[in-house]
């Protein structure tokens, strides 16, 4: 099993080619686009690929490719991901977590119960809900609040929640 450094996290999507010469448009998946400028390498089906440049347009990113060199080539990347390892990713601040490492955790409550494992981050305007699936096949919806969610343990793959197990979703 891969462990969670060895994961690699979708930053981007291709577009359609750019000019003549294999350059290529990236619209970025992330919330730090400013990530292009400095980015080498990255993955693209799994396969490693080489970042000789890239510049900003707009909502997109012109990028070359080494080993892309005419419109041709740059034409196998359209509508495919760019993917980075999860080494690379832009640190964030204290409490501060990816939703790629809040999905997937179990979610236990103050007593131990286990209530389920997240599947999904719903956004609202006030704050984000955890789509939490239980082992009945329920879907349990928890807020992200300081007041609900008391503990994140991306290591050891929790969350600590204040919760009833029998309070109604």
């Amino acid at each position: 099993m891969k462990s969670a450094t060895d994961k690699k996290i979708i930053i981007g999507k291709f577009g359609a080619t750019h000019g003549v010469r294999g350059d290529i448009k990236v619209y970025p998946l992330t919330d730090f686009p400013e990530r292009f400028a400095d980015i080498k390498s990255g993955y693209v089906d799994d396969k490693p690929i080489e970042i000789l440049h890239t510049r900003y347009q707009k909502n997109f990113v012109v990028m070359k490719i080494k080993g892309v060199d005419s419109r041709e080539d740059a034409m196998r990347f359209t509508n495919k991901l760019l993917k980075i390892d999860r080494a690379d990713v832009a640190p964030l601040g204290e409490g501060e977590y990816y939703s790629f490492d809040i999905i997937g955790l179990r979610v236990i409550n103050q007593d131990g119960f286990e209530l389920g494992e997240i599947t999904d981050i719903l956004k609202t305007g006030s704050n984000d809900v955890y789509i939490t699936k239980a082992a009945d096949g329920r879907q349990i919806l928890i807020p992200a609040l300081k007041k609900v969610v008391t503990e994140i343990n991306i290591e050891d793959g929790y969350m600590k929640v204040v919760w009833d197990e029998n309070q109604e979703v």
